[in-house]
């Protein structure tokens, strides 16, 4: 895991601690809101627990709905407190039960997002780190890369998993990501129950911003 300074870790909490809402909901590339500031957007599969992560990142337990139902998230959903940064929750994927023509919709949605986003800075891929690296993750991985966007695999469920597993998991996929040129080579390891690697998720996101500015 990439090593952050205690100020970054502080700058970082402060960052996250403003007043988070709802800014935009978008199901069509024509219907994304303006461009604005830096947006980092986190993607994985379907329960993988992209929404526990948005609260537990944002110190907000219901900015971001959490559902049991799988594929629940069919849309963009923007989020904001910062002038200059914007998180971006992205429809789950690899849940084979939803219809056909709605996967067909989510990946267009998601590939025009990321062609055509100047302002899109990194994409957060999580991973259950119960599970590691699935079929459905590598074809994600593929997609980032063709679009030349930069992406960075954070592991979530960390607290469910023993740590030798985990330290088996996490040397897997770093490993595994080792194949694709345009991911970033540290991994971050989080479990939104207990807050583990949370403030380095923040101080990631805030060196991000300071390289956009």
């Amino acid at each position: 895991m990439d090593k952050f300074t205690r100020d970054e870790l502080e700058t970082g909490r402060r960052l996250f601690a403003g007043e988070w809402r709802f800014v935009a909901a978008a199901s069509s590339p024509e219907s994304l809101p303006p461009m604005r500031g830096t947006e980092i957007a986190l993607s994985g599969r379907s329960n993988v627990g992209k929404s526990s992560l948005l609260n537990a990142l944002t110190g907000r337990k219901n900015l971001a709905r959490i559902s049991r139902t799988p594929g629940r998230t069919q849309e963009l959903i923007f989020f904001a407190a910062d002038p200059n940064l914007t998180l971006v929750d992205m429809p789950g994927y690899g849940y084979a039960a939803a219809p056909k023509d709605i996967v067909r919709a989510w990946t267009q949605l998601v590939q025009d997002y990321l062609v055509g986003r100047a302002n899109l800075a990194r994409v957060y891929v999580l991973i259950d780190a119960r599970h590691g690296l699935k079929s459905a993750d590598d074809a994600v991985l593929a997609t980032l890369g063709t679009a030349a966007v930069s992406y960075q695999v954070v592991l979530t469920k960390a607290d469910q998993v023993k740590p030798a597993e985990l330290e088996q998991r996490t040397a897997d996929v770093q490993a595994a990501l080792a194949k694709h040129p345009a991911a970033f080579p540290e991994l971050l390891v989080t479990s939104s129950r207990t807050g583990a690697g949370m403030p380095e998720l923040r101080a990631a996101m805030l060196r991000l911003l300071g390289e956009r500015s």
